[in-house]
Order: structure tokens, then C-alpha cells, then sequence
């Protein structure tokens, strides 16, 4: 949890935090607010913005190190759907990135948990270049307000989608969740966070979210991307730490926890697990399972051959599952001519 008094970032706080913040540092509740006000409905970058505090007391803040915690741009991409990619600058010069999706209804914002990612999964740039480090709350926060400050329109929903494992950074996530839903108003059920599955971590985010949040209302994905264990460990090589089987069954106990159905994302390979038989061995597994299984087409990387599936096998994988009594969607891609869709994100140059 973020300690209120010694903060020296205020990009994370809520609007009570702030206000005490204040008042620890000579000031009124009052100015705590006028805080929370340029910092979340404003997108204020510097406190010499923030004009309407005392001009002393900016100096001496800028002069004590504290800082309102914003990332920088480095870089952008546009593709021809409008989704945008962000390169962005944290304090201590690592990079990770932000992307932009747009729809007419909706302007989702898909951001990362950490500074590359330690999970190696085959089909991820992401994890090509292993973990720096975890991101903290405000660095999270931050890459929604970068995205709506370069889109010019308000986040409807925000998805832990992006570089890193959510689970191995569930503090700093949780923490954002809350900032995102109280002081972005971005409510619980617009956030999902997905996982690829860490030993032990599942009941633990489901109870952290009770108490921390005083319920867990946004959407668990879980990461599978194929219907047994062999298959499984061969895509995602940390998977051999933890069976199938108590993984579905850490995802039974959330949902007994939560209430909240669980969503299951599949990758879908060309060839190598896109099969009928894989759809009726993945029916096996999750029929019956309050959940939702969402299909993602592969989004192809330099490093690996895997294949994008062609459309009548990706349909015909769907129809498998749906005639076993799955509920299932397809994901369309977004951002793939610039390398902004799931799977391609890295921390390189745009």
C-alpha cells in the first residue's frame, strides 16, 4: 500500500490520501483536493501547472524531489485502425509501452504490469527480453492518462494486457485498480486483468481485491493457450510449475471467492493447436466452468514461425466449442501493422 505521508509521487493517491498528504505538508484539506482535481480530471504533468496552489509552496515541493509521477513519450505509432502505440519514459530510464484501442463506443487502454516480463512465453515479443522490474501504481495510472491525453477522449475500460504478469506485481496492480475506478472513474467491470497463471496467486488476488477494494468486480483471464499440460508447457515454459488441473482448480476458487465468472484466452496457433480435436480436448476441460473462453488469432513476432490460422480453421474451432455448450468469442486484432496487437509489445524504439 502506498504510504501517504512520505510519498514523494502523488500520482496514485486518492482523494482522502491527498488530503491528508496536505495537511502533513503544512497545508489544507482543501489543497488536497485542488490536487486530486489537476491530477486526475486536469492530466497536470508538473506542479508548477498547478497554478492554483501557492506558488511558495510549489517551489518547495519541486525543491524537496516530490513530483506528480508522469511518464514521458518517447515515441508513437498510429496504425490504420486508429489504434495508437506509446513508448513511454519512466524516472530511471527503462521503457515500456501503452496502446490506444478506439472504437466508436469505447476507447480501451491496454496497459503493462511490468518492464518487459519474466514468463517467456513462445508467441510474445514481450517476454524476449526478460524482466527489469515491476511498475509501481503511479506508473501504471500513468499510461492510462498518457493514452487519453494523446487520444483526446476518456478510457471506458482498461485491460492488464500489456508487458508483464500482473500476478507477480499484484500489490501495484490492485493499488491501480482502485485509483483507476475512484479517481478515473473507470468502473470495476470495464478492468481486466489477465494472467498467465503464477503457482498459488489466483486465491491470493481474489482475497487481496475483497479486502483492498471491498469486492473484486473486474474480469479474470487466465491465459491457457492449450487444452493439456503437454501442449501447455511446450508454448509457456513456466507452466511445468503448474499443472493444468490446479490451475482450473485455483480458478474454481476465485470463483467461489468473487462470484465473478472467469474468461479464458486461447491463442490460436496454425497447426499446432488449432485442431477440432484440440477444441473438443479444451470443451473437456471448461465445459461445465462458469466462464467465457475468448479466441485470439496469432499476431505473428521476428523471432518465432508460428502461423496465423486461416479463417474457416478458426471458425471451425469456434463452432467445436460452441456446439459443446461453450461460450466463446473471437478477439479481432488491433494495431497489427504496427506491431500494437496482443503478443507485440517490447521495449524498443517504435
Amino acid at each position: 500500500m502506498i504510504s501517504t505521508a512520505q510519498s514523494k509521487t502523488l500520482l496514485g493517491l486518492g482523494a482522502s490520501e491527498l488530503e491528508r498528504w496536505a495537511v502533513t505538508h503544512g497545508q489544507s484539506a482543501f489543497r488536497g483536493r485542488q490536487l486530486h482535481d489537476w491530477l486526475y480530471a486536469k492530466g497536470a504533468r508538473d506542479l508548477q501547472e498547478i497554478t492554483v496552489l501557492p506558488k511558495s509552496w510549489r517551489a518547495s515541493l519541486q525543491d524537496s524531489g516530490v513530483s506528480i509521477g508522469r511518464l514521458k513519450e518517447q515515441d508513437r505509432k498510429v496504425a490504420a485502425d486508429a489504434t495508437t502505440k506509446l513508448l513511454l519514459g519512466t524516472d530511471d530510464g527503462e521503457t515500456l509501452e501503452a496502446v490506444g484501442i478506439p472504437t466508436d463506443q469505447r476507447l480501451t487502454v491496454c496497459v503493462s504490469s511490468q518492464v518487459g516480463c519474466p514468463m517467456a512465453c513462445r508467441f510474445c515479443a514481450t517476454g524476449k527480453g526478460g524482466l527489469q522490474r515491476s511498475l509501481h501504481t503511479h506508473e501504471i495510472v500513468a499510461q492510462v492518462l498518457s493514452v487519453r491525453e494523446v487520444m483526446q477522449r476518456r478510457p471506458s475500460h482498461v485491460v492488464f494486457m500489456g508487458m508483464g504478469e500482473p500476478l507477480l506485481n499484484i500489490e501495484a496492480v490492485l493499488d491501480a485498480i482502485r485509483c483507476l475506478n475512484d479517481d478515473l472513474g473507470i468502473g470495476q467491470r470495464r478492468i481486466t486483468v489477465s494472467t498467465v497463471g503464477v503457482p498459488r496467486t489466483l486465491p491470493q488476488l481474489a482475497e487481496l481485491a475483497m479486502e483492498r477494494l471491498g469486492r473484486a468486480q473486474f474480469t479474470l483471464a487466465v491465459s491457457l493457450h492449450a487444452p493439456n499440460q503437454t501442449l501447455r508447457e511446450e508454448l509457456i515454459p513456466t507452466a511445468h510449475a503448474y499443472p493444468y488441473d490446479a490451475l482450473l482448480d485455483d480458478c474454481r476458487h476465485y470463483l467461489a471467492i468473487t462470484g465473478r465468472r472467469v474468461s479464458f484466452e486461447y491463442i490460436l496457433l496454425g497447426g499446432l493447436n488449432d485442431h477440432a480435436a484440440h477444441a473438443e480436448e479444451l470443451a473437456d476441460r471448461v465445459g461445465g466452468f462458469q466462464s467465457h473462453v475468448n479466441l485470439i488469432a496469432y499476431n505473428p513476432i521476428e523471432e518465432e514461425e508460428f502461423q496465423r490460422p486461416k479463417r474457416d480453421r478458426i471458425e471451425a474451432f469456434r463452432r467445436v466449442l460452441e456446439g459443446r455448450g461453450v461460450a466463446v468469442s473471437l478477439r479481432a486484432s488491433r494495431g497489427l501493422d504496427q506491431d500494437a496487437a496482443c503478443g507485440q509489445l517490447r521495449r524498443r524504439s517504435l
